[in-house]
């Protein structure tokens, strides 16, 4: 079975491409093939609204938006990361959000299990505003929304590295990702 994990910070080793990391380790464990799909590496371009794709199946915009295409079609669960950045999620993950507005017909991701990430600045500082994002996203897809202890994991980190100082949100993204791990596995019988 196939993994999805996609970072949405453009900071390389951000802590949200940390803690996605961290979310899958299980499916490692688990013998799962994994694509790790970093925006600190990609570039997407928003959607420009020609609705091409409407008629075609196909976005007209060349970029690195098709590794994302691949990947909707090719794994059976997903986990999303994202910064927050205004009280919601970066400019970079929404990109590859609204892009996939390009195979919405296709409908690639529905009934696939996802779970989500957010890391601010501060408490309160948008993190459930950015789940809420993320899942309401899934949703739409189709897919199957897994929480973690909670809902996603949300955790408080400004410099990059800082969150492999906390051991307890280290854990709860693995934790989301056995838990997106055991309902993909069900929804595939």
């Amino acid at each position: 079975m196939n993994v999805l994990g996609i970072s949405g910070t453009p900071r390389k080793n951000g802590n949200s491409e940390i803690l996605v990391d961290y979310a899958l380790n299980p499916f490692k464990k688990d013998n799962w093939e994994i694509k790790h799909l970093k925006m600190s590496e990609l570039t997407v371009q928003p959607c420009d609204g020609c609705d091409s794709c409407l008629d075609s199946g196909e976005c007209t915009i060349r970029d690195d938006m098709h590794y994302f295409y691949g990947a909707f079609e090719w794994c059976d669960a997903v986990i999303i990361g994202s910064p927050v950045y205004s009280r919601n999620i970066s400019a970079q993950l929404l990109a590859v959000l609204d892009r996939h507005y390009g195979v919405s017909k296709k409908r690639p991701l529905q009934g696939k299990a996802g779970g989500a990430i957010a890391v601010g600045r501060g408490t309160g500082g948008g993190q459930a505003i950015t789940i809420n994002a993320i899942y309401n996203w899934m949703l739409s897809c189709g897919m199957v929304c897994v929480p973690g202890e909670l809902n996603g994991v949300t955790a408080v980190a400004s410099e990059p590295g800082d969150i492999l100082k906390q051991e307890k949100r280290l854990r709860q993204a693995e934790i989301l990702g056995e838990n997106v791990l055991k309902v993909a596995k069900k929804l595939k019988l």
